[in-house]
């Protein structure tokens, strides 16, 4: 069982994409008690946080993201979603998706989507 994401791809500067992170397939998780995140690794780089959503919909952004990128989340579907606009080549990294429950210590990592800004 493993968060799945997808959505990533080849963009020009300036444009948009969607990440979505699909928890449909672990059953066994109470997806609405988990504080879910997105993280990003650049080549060379350690990964950093880039936005999360917790259990209330509160949210919080890298200063990076802040104005340019909305995490949302749908509990009924269990996923969440990164929509990223103005993309800049400095975007570009591998997107990875987390479910946090910090009560019973307890995360899931997804294996990660390609973002890939250029000119």
């Amino acid at each position: 069982e493993q968060l799945v994401e997808s959505g990533g791809g080849l963009v020009q500067p300036g444009g948009s994409l969607r990440l979505s992170c699909d928890a449909s397939g672990m059953t066994g998780m109470i997806f609405e008690l988990y504080i879910m995140s997105w993280y990003r690794q650049a080549p060379g780089k350690e990964r950093e946080l880039v936005a999360t959503i917790t259990t209330d919909t509160s949210t919080t952004y890298a200063d990076s993201a802040k104005g340019r990128f909305t995490i949302s989340r749908d509990n009924g579907r269990r996923m969440v979603s990164l929509e990223m606009n103005s993309l800049k080549p400095e975007d570009t990294a591998v997107y990875y998706c987390k479910a946090e429950r910090r009560d019973v210590w307890t995360d899931y990592w997804g294996q990660g989507t390609q973002v890939t800004v250029f000119s």
